[in-house]
């Protein structure tokens, strides 16, 4: 980086508030919701959507359960305004939803606003104008109380309106634009001029919206700015404190946790945040971290795949792989030590008990995500790993010795290719390590109940060496006979050590699996696998399989 002219770039000042409550507060409940997706995050998009997607993008947000709707601008363009005529004249809004438009405080901007929502059943009208230091300076050329008389002025237009349409049940809201650019007193007499216009025109309260339309501080200068507001206004019981962050430093979601520590009562965002420059906060991170302290947020994500093609196909944009609680990999772990934690994590988790697996702040399943995503294989991964996604896609549980020997083969095939190891991938790996085929083969076998005394008498067809042998052995199980006949025909002697089996699952899908360990000669201990539906026939394919190692 270049070094700085002196003074370029100056810390943001604090606000003075020695006594502040809101580090000490917990959040309980969740704010009033009000998406701004169909408006703020609309002006930012390279191509802004048209009506049909505008239509689509509405109806998810009403299925998510947002109450509140910033529906668009309707002095904007013809395509603000004909969205929120359809959506009143075709009767698309729920009882449980009000639509909120987006005014300036200008006549014009506000007539159309009004004329836009003739007919709907009641709505939020939402007056705007910039108070903030530098634009009063540079972009209006006005001074405080200039600007202060725009604001009452377009608060008085509203009033006028409104009573132009009394079938309609209005909500008003005032922001004072770049409130954090503003100074704190005037922030505060400006929006108390206001609500003293607002508030005798409606049976509800005046929502009062401090927007970080441009995001310049730390989360807890914003909680102090709305914190120190809510102190100095006059009739804070008759007002709903809102808050609209914005992203620019990075931090629009902690400011707005903050902010509702500080007293907001409402939020207004976007999903994953889309909106100028860096975004809006992000509502989806916003409710899900809220669930995840045991908040119910009152949206539901519990069918984010469904809200990410939405918004990727309304927006044109796309929902980075490392997003929180959507994007594809936050919940996988390619790390090995990552991986044994989370299977041991949901192997040791109670159906009935708090969530408690080590990587995983949120259980994938509350928002559609199977299990089988937690892990991936690559060169960073691990026994564990490996092991979690074989029981995850083949129900097959392997013995710790087996684990390690797959944990060393997955490497060795990751680090060969470099490159990820698929579902097919790993079975594959799995195959080569512990189900070989040669040198010996099992071609048929017969006799495998027991018999007089308990003993099987077990005949087989063994293929060794490319030549068929037909053997007859006695054990005390078809895998003691086997190995008996296996015996007689490598000529070297054979020995069991670990076997155990399972079924791979419930139903007529379900399998058995078996897993033999066996010792030839004077070699090492070698494992083999047998799957069938059979389950005398599994084992007996494990005993060859690991022969075959041994051999």
């Amino acid at each position: 980086m270049p070094t700085p002219v002196a003074g370029k770039y100056r810390p943001y000042p604090t606000v003075p508030l020695a006594d502040r409550q809101w580090p000490s507060r917990t959040i309980t409940r969740p704010p009033v919701w009000c998406s701004v997706d169909l408006r703020d995050g609309n002006q930012a998009l390279v191509q802004p959507m048209d009506i049909a997607q505008k239509r689509r993008l509405w109806q998810l947000l009403v299925a998510i359960g947002f109450t509140q709707i910033e529906v668009g601008f309707p002095s904007a363009s013809a395509t603000e305004f004909r969205f929120v005529r359809e959506l009143i004249e075709q009767d698309m809004i729920p009882d449980k939803v009000t639509i909120q438009v987006l005014v300036p405080a200008r006549e014009a901007h506000i007539v159309r606003g009004f004329e836009a929502l003739d007919g709907v059943p009641r709505a939020i009208v939402h007056l705007y104008n910039s108070t903030s230091t530098r634009q009063r300076e540079v972009v209006f050329g006005k001074d405080r109380a200039q600007v202060q008389q725009l604001a009452v002025d377009g608060a008085r237009w509203m009033v006028e309106q409104a009573a132009r349409y009394p079938q309609t049940d209005w909500s008003f809201e005032y922001s004072p634009e770049s409130f954090t650019g503003t100074e704190p007193d005037f922030a505060v007499q400006v929006c108390e001029a206001v609500t003293a216009v607002l508030k005798p025109a409606s049976r509800h309260p005046v929502i009062i919206n401090l927007p970080s339309t441009v995001e310049t501080s730390t989360p807890n200068v914003y909680a102090d700015q709305i914190e120190w507001f809510g102190r100095q206004f006059g009739d804070r019981a008759g007002i709903t404190l809102s808050v609209h962050p914005h992203n620019d430093r990075g931090t629009a979601v902690a400011a707005a946790e903050l902010a509702m520590m500080a007293g907001a009562e409402r939020v207004e965002g976007t999903l994953f945040g889309n909106g100028e420059r860096t975004g809006n906060v992000d509502v989806i991170t916003l409710a899900m971290n809220l669930y995840t302290q045991g908040v119910d947020p009152g949206l539901d994500f519990s069918h984010m795949e469904e809200v990410i093609q939405v918004v990727e196909e309304c927006t044109r944009m796309t929902v980075p792989p490392r997003h929180p609680y959507a994007g594809e990999l936050v919940f996988t772990a390619f790390s090995g030590s990552h991986q044994d934690a989370i299977r041991k994590g949901l192997a040791a988790q109670r159906a009935d008990g708090p969530w408690q697996v080590p990587y995983l702040p949120l259980d994938p399943r509350d928002v559609g995500q199977g299990l089988h995503r937690l892990v991936r294989l690559n060169s960073q991964s691990g026994k564990g790993g490996a092991a979690h996604l074989l029981q995850q896609t083949h129900g097959l549980r392997l013995p710790r010795a087996m684990e390690i020997a797959l944990g060393a083969a997955v490497k060795t095939a990751t680090d060969d290719s470099a490159s990820e190891l698929d579902e097919a991938g790993l079975w594959q790996v799995f195959e080569t390590a512990f189900m070989p085929t040669t040198p010996l083969q099992l071609v048929a076998f017969s006799g495998a109940s027991p018999q007089g005394g308990g003993d099987v008498r077990l005949s087989v067809e063994l293929c060794w060496q490319a030549r068929s042998h037909k053997v007859t052995a006695i054990g005390s199980g078809p895998l003691e006979a086997l190995c008996s006949a296996i015996t007689k025909v490598v000529e070297l002697p054979i020995q069991v050590g670990d076997f155990v089996q399972h079924t791979t699952g419930d139903g007529a899908e379900a399998k058995a699996a078996a897993y033999v360990q066996v010792t030839v000669g004077d070699g090492p201990p070698c494992y083999g696998a047998g799957v069938h539906t059979s389950v005398v026939e599994a084992p007996l394919r494990a005993l060859v399989a690991a022969v075959n190692n041994a051999l």
